[in-house]
């Protein structure tokens, strides 16, 4: 197998380089899917995603839904 360097990636166009991302980034969705523990995970998010997942469990009435999420953002940005 021939070596690929970051110099042969940008004689690429850029819908070719943005297809490359975008295929890239779906294998590590697709693995991620199938093997959730072979993604890096750093002590102090798994501690936070611990964290929100606890306070979701002891209050799921709390949550706020997507939509409802982004329309405030929307708003709050004017």
């Amino acid at each position: 197998m021939d070596t690929i360097t970051v110099s042969d990636l940008l004689h690429l166009s850029v819908a070719e380089r943005i297809q490359l991302v975008a295929d890239l980034w779906d294998s590590v969705a697709a693995e991620a899917a199938l093997h959730p523990e072979r993604l890096p995970v750093s002590d102090a998010r798994r501690t936070e995603l611990l964290r929100r997942s606890e306070a979701h469990r002891r209050n799921p009435h709390e949550a706020v839904l997507l939509d409802d999420a982004l329309d405030e953002i929307e708003r709050s940005l004017g």
